[in-house]
């Protein structure tokens, strides 16, 4: 995945007021359904949004189930899949993808083997930059791991993976077996289990896309998918109903999609596809937005225009002054990063053609849907 980076600070708490109005564009923003999140964070300079969009999706889950406000470390999630994906590299011969890049049920797959951690007891920066670069050891451990390959008709070691994840301590960090935190001792798989009762099983993700039949799962053919996970693949306007049917209903939504059009602009707080290709105005007027079928989707996925470039999270529906509606999309490139206090607004056109996939919880899924994919 190729994730949009930017070089700016920690960011605060940022507190949500349900009913307030986000005027600071020609788009006038009123949330209409408006979800509990906590601060908005900064990816800085590496390509794990999947971390944070996810982690900042459990920590939303976490709130609606009345567990408390948890600030979790991305990074601990970021370190094991390292590992994991360096495993899969290797037993793929080098021929898999070994990047900085992810999906939302890596975050999920490390929960379960592993639990998580408070951000407070893994920060996940040891080599003393001022920001978060895995540029040098994603380099430096792919080189290693292509070595070990290369090597292997002179024969291969015991100790291959030591080294890589000893690279892997010396700039993210050991993992934690045990940490202090508000007076208890817990290991990470004890504080995400039994302490919090967080469930990976009470998660699906859902795409839509016509080349794989629809209510059966499959495997999304995305080159950040590297662990082959399952997707449920429905129709696009059930996709949709899911998605609005969520917020309405207390559920956040992990989303994953491209960013690459000219029309996403975060720093106008606005995503949308417009249906004029002269694209000057867009941002000076409220424009009309193309149709959206699930054909020019698939079009724009087998063309390789749509990716699956960036992971955010979407915690409410706001509408513009015409009553058109968007998703209210918390992003992770820090809250200083745009006068909405680093979040956007995604038009329902713009989510329709451009989503690659979403996490949500099982009991955000409408009945009728659920039952069509097995689910109840």
């Amino acid at each position: 995945m190729i994730a949009v980076l930017t070089v700016m600070a920690s960011s605060n708490l940022l507190a949500q007021d349900k009913k307030s109005k986000m005027n600071k564009s020609v788009y006038k923003f009123e949330t209409v359904y408006g979800l509990d999140y906590t601060q908005v964070k900064n990816q800085q300079r590496t390509g794990t949004c999947w971390s944070f969009a996810s982690t900042s999706f459990i920590e939303s889950e976490l709130l609606r189930m009345g567990k408390g406000d948890f600030d979790l470390a991305e990074m601990y999630f970021v370190r094991h899949t390292y590992t994991n994906k360096a495993t899969e590299y290797f037993r793929r011969h080098g021929l898999g993808n070994f990047s900085e890049g992810g999906q939302a049920h890596d975050v999920l797959n490390v929960i379960r083997d592993h639990g998580f951690v408070p951000e407070e007891v893994y920060g996940g920066n040891c080599y003393k930059g001022e920001v978060h670069n895995h540029s040098e050891m994603v380099a430096m451990v792919k080189g290693m791991l292509d070595g070990v390959l290369k090597n292997r008709r002179k024969g291969i070691t015991t100790v291959w993976m030591d080294a890589v994840n000893a690279c892997f301590d010396i700039y993210l960090g050991e993992n934690p077996d045990t940490f202090e935190f508000r007076d208890k001792t817990y290991s990470p798989v004890a504080f995400a289990h039994r302490e919090l009762n967080f469930n990976v099983d009470d998660y699906v993700e859902l795409s839509s896309f016509t080349h794989h039949p629809f209510y059966k799962a499959f495997n999304l053919e995305v080159p950040d998918n590297w662990s082959n996970d399952y997707y449920y693949n429905l129709p696009l306007d059930e996709l949709m109903k899911v998605m609005y049917s969520a917020i309405k209903n207390g559920y956040s939504i992990c989303w994953d999609g491209d960013v690459s059009e000219a029309g996403f602009s975060h720093k106008n707080g606005v995503a949308i596809i417009p249906a004029d290709d002269e694209k000057d105005n867009m941002f000076k007027d409220i424009v009309d937005e193309k149709e959206v079928s699930a054909e020019l989707r698939q079009q724009m996925f087998d063309q390789l225009i749509s990716t699956d470039d960036h992971l955010m999270h979407l915690v409410g529906i706001s509408q513009d002054q015409n009553g058109k509606k968007y998703f209210i999309t918390k992003n992770s490139w820090d809250k200083d990063s745009n006068d909405f206090g680093g979040l956007l607004n995604m038009s329902d056109t713009y989510i329709q053609l451009k989503t690659i996939a979403i996490l949500v919880h099982k009991d955000a899924i409408p009945l009728d849907i659920a039952r069509k994919l097995n689910l109840k």
